[in-house]
């Protein structure tokens, strides 16, 4: 992290939500950031070039729960983006996901009715994910209705955390949205723990590789549910705690260049 450190006022950080700011819980509605990663985040937003969260969660939410003004927050992989204070915005939405908004609302009901008894959490008119982490022997069944639903529907299907969430097929997932994050910056950043994360490490190797980026650091957060390739980036963390602990090291480091 040295080079990230020494190009501080021209870097990115970006980060994920569930399972990287906020530990996973049963309910996604009662996962909140840890207050020491709050704490560090509000450190570096003067700190650093840009801070963002990108995350699956709609905007709305993050921006409510992170709770930090200056971090720009794109939701729904970057379907969403959130403008203004935190407690005085709104939500914008990409403006391609309006025509698809219909069918959304179309497989959240048919997945109430097919998977009685399962989270079916509906993400406004943007995505719908189905979570099965209070029952996991049903995960083979809801992965599978979850596939069949994004073949008929013409949705793009992205596997999670005993979750799998059903948007629109546009071509915005977290690699893009990072890499558009990194437009203009010397050096960025971006810490995640799942398969939606891949793309936006990948992302960022790309745009260093082409001359975009003269440093690139992919920061993985570790858990027992991590998919392959996680404990191998170029900074490892155990879980949320061990990454609020790394932003803190990184908010002393770049203050103590000041």
């Amino acid at each position: 992290m040295h080079a990230f450190v020494a190009s501080a006022s021209q870097a990115l950080l970006a980060l994920d939500f569930d399972g990287s700011l906020a530990p996973i819980v049963d309910d996604p509605a009662a996962a909140r950031i840890l207050p020491a990663a709050r704490a560090a985040l509000s450190r570096l937003v003067p700190l650093l070039g840009r801070v963002a969260v990108v995350s699956g969660r709609p905007a709305a939410f993050l921006a409510a729960n992170v709770g930090v003004d200056g971090v720009t927050y794109a939701g729904i992989y970057g379907l969403e983006r959130w403008e203004g204070a935190v407690g005085d915005g709104r939500v914008v939405p990409d403006s391609s996901i309006a025509v698809w908004a219909p069918v959304i609302e179309q497989v959240a009901a048919e997945a109430d009715s097919a998977l009685p008894g399962l989270l079916v959490e509906r993400k406004g008119a943007v995505a719908v994910t189905l979570h099965w982490r209070t029952a996991p022997e049903r995960g083979d069944a809801a992965a599978a209705w979850a596939a069949d639903a994004a073949d008929r529907c013409g949705l793009h299907l992205l596997p999670g955390r005993m979750a799998a969430e059903l948007r629109p097929p546009v071509p915005v997932d977290k690699g893009t949205t990072v890499a558009a994050l990194a437009q203009g910056m010397a050096a960025a950043a971006f810490a995640g723990d799942d398969a939606g994360d891949l793309p936006a490490f990948a992302a960022l190797h790309d745009h260093a590789a082409n001359g975009g980026l003269t440093t690139a650091v992919s920061i993985g957060v570790q858990s027992a549910e991590s998919p392959p390739g996680i404990a191998d980036l170029d900074v490892v963390v155990d879980g949320p705690v061990g990454l609020a602990a790394l932003l803190t090291q990184l908010a002393d480091a770049v203050s103590a260049r000041r």
